[in-house]
């Protein structure tokens, strides 16, 4: 059993989310305009077809987590190490909007996270988030909310430079009240100024196609450590 010291608490692994809630939109994006945003050549991106991949772009609002309760976008893009390994995902800005899982994701995985201003609007159809960075509008999205169906706990591996060194790490995913929306329906994107606003302008956004959006109303997930890849 691993334990992490984070600012005078101790965190031990794996990280356990009890309740969450979490929307996606999948986005297909120019590939080579998503590997131009890969902070690092240890992977490279999964093209869906030639010269296509797809932009992730998740919003977690966590209640119940060993890191706290806070909400959180991450921008992800589907990779492989050039190493060798299975597909996984790539997270290249994550911004949150408390110290401690600040603090915590960039220690324990080395996932970029920065702490800002992110503002959620619920209704019972729709989850409406927005996030500015220094003042700056970077990013303002609805997506569909919604669903019953079940989500059956599935492990992933996403992947991260933890001390500059390429590292993956195993996590599982799942929960209940569920729904995947084919396409773009009920999804808006603005884009502002900030630097990130104009990052998701080079890949198409916010005209990029839809290729689906989801929600889960109640979700639980563990994260465990991160471990470096081998060459």
């Amino acid at each position: 059993m691993t334990t992490h010291q984070i600012a005078g608490q101790s965190v031990t692994m794996p990280v356990q989310v009890r309740d969450a809630s979490a929307g996606t939109v999948l986005f297909e994006v120019d590939a080579t305009a998503a590997a131009a945003l890969l902070p690092t050549d240890a992977f490279e991106i999964v093209e869906t077809t030639p010269g296509r991949a797809h932009l992730a772009l998740v919003l977690v609002d966590y209640r119940d987590n060993d890191l706290g309760a806070y909400h959180e976008v991450g921008l992800t893009f589907f990779v492989r190490p050039r190493s060798g390994g299975e597909d996984g995902t790539f997270i290249t800005r994550l911004p949150v909007d408390q110290p401690f899982t600040c603090e915590a994701g960039l220690k324990i995985w080395g996932f970029p996270k920065t702490i800002e201003q992110i503002d959620v609007e619920n209704t019972d159809t729709s989850s409406t988030w927005t996030l500015r960075m220094d003042g700056q509008l970077a990013l303002a999205v609805r997506v569909p909310r919604g669903g019953t169906d079940p989500t059956p706990p599935s492990p992933m591996t996403t992947y991260s430079l933890l001390d500059g060194v390429p590292h993956s790490t195993v996590f599982t995913q799942g929960g209940e009240g569920s729904q995947v929306v084919i396409g773009g329906e009920g999804v808006q994107v603005t884009l502002g100024q900030h630097p990130v606003g104009r990052e998701l302008a080079s890949l198409g956004l916010p005209d990029a196609p839809v290729v689906l959006s989801s929600w889960i109303e109640r979700m639980k997930a563990t994260f465990e450590n991160a471990r470096p890849l081998t060459s």
